[in-house]
């Protein structure tokens, strides 16, 4: 017998006995999603929440909200969510391409109530990059994709659909600067959430 295969031996001799994953039903909480406790978590966290009726309403509200910033290139990956187009070719290349990108508009596939975080996959963002170099993120989020927690969203993605997926809460912000927050510090400056009634 070589080194490798009594290596291999010891180990499998000495593995640890098999134990049960521990009940995780305590942790999940009975209580409804409330889009209200969305609403209070999100704004806590720096985003503007705007509830619609209607995706039609969201270019004029986009264009009041942002009436102060600098706004001009603007990319929705679903073209029917704004009616200026988007640059050419902004879903080819490394993610340079959208160094200019002012504003993204996304959509979200779930919203947790007790963290106000968005749930986004390469599905909806077509570039991974696009959330963290565009200057102002938007999402568009239907009210009934609101979940509770956590645990309930990871009940509602299940398994693995994309390669990619990121959970989203607020504009990036930091406070290791003289302990000073600093919104936009390395991602988006701000978050607009539309809910969509």
């Amino acid at each position: 017998m070589n080194s490798r295969d009594r290596i291999l031996q010891a180990v499998k001799a000495n593995q640890p006995d098999v134990a049960t994953l521990p009940d995780l039903q305590a942790f999940i909480s009975p209580a409804p999603a409330s889009l209200e406790t969305f609403r209070k978590v999100a704004a806590g966290m720096g985003s503007h929440i705007l509830e619609i009726k209607d995706e039609s309403e969201i270019p004029a509200l986009l264009k009041q909200y942002y009436s102060d910033a600098n706004i001009q290139q603007v990319v929705a990956t679903d073209p029917s969510l704004y009616d200026i187009a988007a640059p050419l070719n902004w879903q080819t290349g490394d993610g340079r391409q959208l160094q200019d990108a002012d504003l993204a508009i996304v959509r979200a596939q779930v919203g947790v109530a007790e963290n106000g975080a968005l749930w986004l996959t390469e599905a909806e963002l077509q570039v991974r990059v696009l959330p963290f170099i565009s200057q102002h993120l938007a999402v568009v989020l239907d009210q009934s994709a609101i979940v509770p927690t956590m645990h309930h969203a990871y009940e509602r993605i299940g398994g693995p659909q994309t390669g990619f997926g990121v959970f989203i809460a607020g504009p990036s912000k930091t406070a290791d600067i003289e302990q000073s927050l600093v919104l936009g510090a390395h991602g988006a400056k701000s978050l607009t959430i539309f809910i969509k009634g």
